[in-house]
C-alpha cells in the first residue's frame, strides 16, 4: 500500500488508543473492542458512530498489518524530524494524491533525494504505480460463517485495456518519452536553498507522451469491467470483519502490481444461537421445574444434529453447561464449544390435578430458600 497523505496528518495509534510500541496482538484486541462499540449495527442512525467506525477501520488497515505499519512508522518518523529540517515549511496537502513509496516522498520533499532530480541526466524513470485497493460487501448465512466457505463477489474494477494492453496507445503506435522531463515524470523547481520535484506539466507525471491514444480506453491503458472474484471465508467469521484477498484489486499503472481486495462480510443473527467470542456459541435450554429438580436428559440443537445434554439434579436456572466441540469450526482444525444455559420454565396455568400434587409437594418440602431473610 502506498503511503497516503493522511499518514502525515493522523495518528492511528491514538485512534485505536494504543501506545506506538504496542504489539500486533494488543492492536488487534483494541480494534475489536472499538469496532464492537462503534459498529453501525450497534448504533443504528448514529452518524457519529458510523464515522468513528470508519476511522477505526482505516487505522487498523494500516497498523494492523505489520508491513504497512513499518512503512507508516517510517513516514511518521520522517515527518516528525522535519524532513531534514525543511519539511516544516511545506504544506503536505499541496501535493495531493498518493506517494509511490519512501523514495517518492524523499524525491518530492528533498529535491530528488534517493531518486535523483527529475528532468536532469540520470533521473529515475517513472515508477510503476501499484493499483488501488478495492472494497466489496458480502452477505453470508449464519451457517456459512460458522463453517467457512468459498464463494465469489462481483467487483467493478479497472483492468488492462483489452485493445492496447495497458500502453494507452492505439495499436500500431507506441508512447514516446517526454522531452521536457526526459522520461522521469518530474521536473525540478528551485526555491532558494532548496530544490523540489513536481510532476512534469507536459506529460502530467507520466514520463511519456501518447500521440495516438487508444480509442477504447482514451489513453488510460485501463478499462472498467465487472469480474467475479473468489473469496475464501474462514470459519468463525464475524459480522463486519474485513477479509483480504491479495492482488485482486485494481490493476497497476505502467506495469505496477495490482492492489488488494477487501471484502467486508455481513453475518445475520440466529434465532437459536448467539455468538460468544469467535468460535463458541450460546443457546438457552428451557427445562421444567421437575427436570431441573430431579435431573433429566434433554435434546439440544447444534449446528448439525441435536445432542443429548444431561441436566444434573438440582440445576438452578441460569446455570451454563459446556458441550465441547459443538461450536464454530476453527481454521486450523478443531471446534469451539456450545454453551447451554438452563432456563427453568414456570408454568403459567396448571390443571386441578397438577395443583393438588404441587400443594402436596409444598407441604412435604423442608428446605426454606429464604432462610437467610430470617433474623
Amino acid at each position: 500500500m502506498a503511503p497516503q497523505r493522511e499518514w502525515f496528518e493522523k495518528d492511528y495509534y491514538a485512534t485505536l488508543g494504543v501506545p506506538q510500541g504496542a504489539d500486533q496482538k494488543t492492536i488487534a484486541k483494541a480494534y475489536r473492542k472499538l469496532a464492537r462499540e462503534h459498529h453501525p449495527d450497534a448504533n443504528p442512525g448514529n452518524a457519529d458512530a458510523e464515522e468513528k467506525f470508519k476511522e477505526i477501520s482505516a487505522a487498523y488497515d494500516v497498523i494492523g498489518d505489520a508491513e504497512k505499519r513499518k512503512e507508516y512508522d517510517e513516514v511518521r518518523r520522517m515527518a516528525a524530524s522535519g524532513f531534514a529540517g525543511g519539511a516544516g515549511r511545506f504544506n503536505f496537502t499541496d501535493f495531493g494524491g498518493d506517494f509511490g513509496d519512501l523514495d517518492d516522498i524523499l524525491g518530492t520533499f528533498l529535491g530528488g533525494g534517493r531518486g535523483g532530480r527529475g528532468g536532469r541526466p540520470g533521473a529515475r524513470q517513472p515508477r510503476a504505480a501499484r493499483g488501488a485497493d478495492l472494497e466489496a460487501e458480502l452477505s453470508l448465512s449464519f451457517d456459512d460463517a460458522m463453517r467457512g466457505t468459498t464463494t465469489s463477489v462481483a467487483v467493478d474494477a479497472d483492468r488492462s485495456c483489452s485493445v492496447c494492453h495497458g500502453t494507452g496507445a492505439e495499436p500500431g503506435s507506441a508512447p514516446r518519452p517526454c522531452t521536457d522531463c526526459r522520461g522521469s515524470g518530474t521536473v525540478a523547481v528551485d526555491q532558494g536553498p532548496f530544490s523540489f520535484s513536481q510532476p512534469c506539466p507536459t506529460c502530467r507525471g507520466a514520463g511519456q507522451i501518447i500521440e495516438r491514444p487508444c480509442q477504447r480506453c482514451g489513453g488510460r491503458g485501463v478499462e472498467r469491467a465487472r469480474q467475479d472474484v473468489k473469496v475464501r471465508i474462514p470459519a468463525g467469521a464475524v459480522d463486519g470483519e474485513r477479509i483480504k484477498v491479495p492482488a485482486r484489486g485494481a490493476h497497476g499503472m505502467r506495469g505496477g502490481p495490482r492492489g488488494d481486495l477487501w471484502v467486508r462480510v455481513h453475518v445475520p443473527g440466529h434465532p437459536l444461537f448467539e455468538r460468544r467470542g469467535r468460535y463458541d456459541l450460546g443457546i438457552r435450554v428451557p427445562v421444567t421445574h421437575t427436570e431441573a429438580t430431579l435431573g433429566a436428559d434433554v435434546k439440544v440443537p447444534t449446528l448439525e444434529d441435536p445432542v443429548t445434554v444431561r441436566i444434573p439434579p438440582g440445576t438452578p436456572s441460569g446455570r451454563t453447561l459446556r458441550v465441547k466441540g459443538r461450536g464454530a469450526h476453527k481454521p486450523k482444525g478443531g471446534r469451539g464449544d456450545l454453551m447451554a444455559t438452563v432456563d427453568v420454565v414456570v408454568p403459567q396455568k396448571v390443571s386441578k390435578e397438577e395443583r393438588d400434587l404441587l400443594e402436596q409437594l409444598a407441604a412435604l418440602q423442608t428446605e426454606n430458600p429464604r432462610r437467610h431473610f430470617e433474623v
